[in-house]
């Protein structure tokens, strides 16, 4: 059991919300992304957990609606994928300018 920030009432973990004053327990962004059409039926949701214990969620949703697989990485990783993602878009982007520039000359 952990204090309810809001009220300070003690409150089970499992639960999302606090039954006494109704406080969400749980700080979180969250979004779903489409596959790629060779994974169609599946999702991948990101959850960004910002309480205590901040860590980057990812789990592959089936199409049952269940996660099939999931994994966190503290935020120093997620900071390391972040920047991955954003060399590899700059990279692509850069590419495809430059390709245009080429055919315009």
């Amino acid at each position: 059991m952990r204090p309810c920030r809001s009220c300070g009432e003690n409150v089970e973990g499992e639960f999302r919300f606090c039954p006494w004053c109704a406080t969400p327990l749980r700080r979180k962004l969250v979004d779903f992304f489409e596959p790629h059409e060779r994974d169609l039926g599946r999702a991948l949701r990101v959850s960004w957990y910002l309480d205590d214990a901040p860590q980057v969620r990812f789990s592959v949703w089936d199409e049952s609606g269940r996660a099939a697989a999931a994994i966190s990485l503290d935020e120093a990783e997620a900071r390391r994928l972040g920047s991955l993602l954003t060399r590899r878009a700059v990279a692509r982007h850069r590419s495809l300018s430059e390709r245009l520039a080429a055919f315009l000359r």
